[in-house]
Parts: structure tokens; C-alpha cells; sequence
């Protein structure tokens, strides 16, 4: 990339690519022009630090691409809207190979047209490692967002998506058992469920949010921002053969990583009773927030769960 330069590169992986009916203006000016026929434009950033979040002997560039879209776009599902575009910015040592940023842009570009969207633009310049900054920008179709604070006891809450697959993957690179499989494939390019995120605003969820850090984790976000509790019914949760199998192979508990694995960017949502829609499964309920100020928001057959709740990035 030293060799092309920071506009020779812009030009290789940015210009003339698609772009999706909400993008006016793409890629080549000082700024995009997105439409917002909704007048609210939802927004959300994520950052993929090399070596922290992925790295480059475990996943090629394009499914680091894949990844980061998903991971930005999940969060305007879990808003209730859909995404529009995504603005990419990159941080990239001289001696990286331009096909590799060429491959990063496909897997972006790939991941964006699966919800018709695209990428607008964004930024590049030197670093000693990689970092990809993307900003995802979404439309409410006129309907309110659905927030963290709106769930009430009596709610039931609900999953859409995968859990534990990314999770169970991560622990099989960093034990060196890099065999194909389903775990390796979701830890490295996830498949979160976007169509679900509308849906729930439409069949009118109370809460929702996207499963990045843990389920255990997420979920506390709702219970502290609506004040409440939630109990999860361990019973409730599926577990794959292919995913008891690699915890057994492993000696762990595969509910441990369903529960506070992160990264499937599954949805989680809250509804009022019996009106949860189809594709949503129902796995515990919202109760009334405890007197006990120490006692843990978010419980398992009524009782707090062991060990880490999910994935904190300063712990």
C-alpha cells in the first residue's frame, strides 16, 4: 500500500463501486449524500482492532470485511430500522498488500447488499497496525426506535439468531484446531438475522438489542436501562449436535458459550405476552426489578450465573 499511496489506493477499492437506492452520492467527494426519507437517520460505530478483534492467520481479509459490516449493521437491526450505508475508515501499515484491502472492501461490500446497502465512503491513513472504524447509518421507515428502555415485567424475552457458534470457534483457533466447520465459519464472518430487527419493531417489541458482547451481558443493558429483571429459562435454549459435540471434544459447557459467548450478533428482544412473532424464540421473562440492589439483573432458572456474563473490553 506504501508503493500505491493513499489516493491510489482510495481509487482501487473505493471508486465505482455499487452503490445501493439510498446512496445520492458515493465515494470521490468530500462527503456521501445519503437519503433519509424517514428525517431521522439512525447511526452506530464499531471499531476491529488487529489482534484484538480478529487476526490475519485466522481470518483472510474478506471475511474481516464481512465481519465488520455485519457487526455495524446488526446494530440498526436491532433499532428496529434498516441499513442504508456504511462510512469505512482505514488504518494499515505501508507494507500491507493492496489485495488485501481489496479483499476487505469485497467482504464490507458483500455483507452490505445482503440488506441493500452500501458503502459510502470513509477515510484511510498509516498505522503500525490495522484498524477499521465503520459507521453504519439506517432508516426507521417511520416508525419510533426500539431502545433498551422500554421492557416491562410480565414481557416475554426472545431470541433471533445464533448463539454460541462464534464463541466455540474462537476456542477452537486459540487451541489450534483450525478444521472446517460451522463455529469457524460464524466466528469469522457472522450471519445475524436483519430482517428480524424491522419485524420486531412492527410486531411492536418493547426492547431489543443486538448479542455482541454475551447474552448474559446484552441483556443486563435492557434490565438496566428499563429497571427491571429478566430470568432466563436454560431449558429454552436449542443446542446444535455440532455445538455439544466441540464442547464435549473440549470439556466445556456448550450453554456457557451460548450465554455469554459474543459476536453471533444475534437479536435479542423483549415483547408483551404472546405476541411474539415467528422466527423469534421465546427463552425467559421480564420480572420485576428486586429490592436487593446486589442481586444480579439477569438470572438463570432464577439464579445468578457463575463466572463471566459476557465480553468487556477494559476487564
Amino acid at each position: 500500500m506504501g508503493e500505491v499511496g493513499e489516493f491510489g489506493l482510495i481509487d482501487r477499492i473505493a471508486r465505482g463501486a455499487a452503490q445501493g437506492p439510498a446512496v445520492l452520492l458515493g465515494p470521490g467527494d468530500d462527503a456521501a449524500v445519503i437519503r433519509a426519507p424517514d428525517g431521522r437517520v439512525v447511526a452506530s460505530t464499531d471499531l476491529l482492532l488487529e489482534g484484538r478483534h480478529f487476526r490475519t492467520d485466522w481470518s483472510t481479509a474478506y471475511q474481516v470485511g464481512r465481519k465488520a459490516a455485519a457487526q455495524n449493521l446488526a446494530d440498526i437491526a436491532a433499532m428496529g430500522a434498516v441499513p442504508t450505508a456504511l462510512l469505512v475508515g482505514l488504518a494499515a501499515p505501508a507494507r500491507l498488500p493492496v489485495s488485501w484491502a481489496r479483499q476487505l472492501a469485497a467482504g464490507l461490500a458483500d455483507e452490505c447488499a445482503l440488506v441493500g446497502a452500501s458503502v459510502a465512503g470513509g477515510d484511510t491513513t498509516r498505522g503500525e497496525t490495522i484498524v477499521i472504524a465503520a459507521t453504519a447509518l439506517g432508516d426507521l421507515h417511520g416508525r419510533a426506535p426500539v431502545t433498551r428502555a422500554g421492557a416491562h415485567p410480565g414481557d416475554r424475552v426472545a431470541i433471533a439468531g445464533e448463539l454460541g457458534w462464534s464463541a466455540c470457534g474462537h476456542e477452537l483457533l486459540a487451541r489450534g484446531l483450525d478444521e472446517p466447520c460451522k463455529a469457524l465459519d460464524r466466528h469469522r464472518a457472522p450471519q445475524p438475522p436483519y430482517a428480524q430487527g424491522p419485524a420486531a419493531a412492527r410486531a411492536g417489541a418493547s426492547a431489543m438489542i443486538d448479542v455482541s458482547d454475551g447474552l448474559l451481558a446484552d441483556l443486563g443493558h435492557i434490565a438496566r436501562e428499563s429497571d427491571v429483571g429478566i430470568d432466563l429459562e436454560p431449558a429454552a435454549f436449542e443446542i446444535p449436535a455440532q455445538l455439544r459435540a466441540a464442547a464435549e471434544r473440549l470439556g466445556l459447557d456448550p450453554l456457557g458459550w451460548i450465554l455469554t459467548g459474543g459476536e453471533d450478533h444475534a437479536l435479542a428482544a423483549c415483547y408483551p405476552a404472546d405476541d411474539v412473532p415467528q422466527g423469534w424464540t421465546v427463552v425467559g421473562t421480564v420480572t420485576k426489578r428486586s429490592d436487593d440492589q446486589a442481586a444480579p439483573r439477569v438470572t438463570v432458572a432464577g439464579k445468578a450465573w457463575s463466572g463471566s456474563q459476557g465480553w468487556d473490553h477494559f476487564a
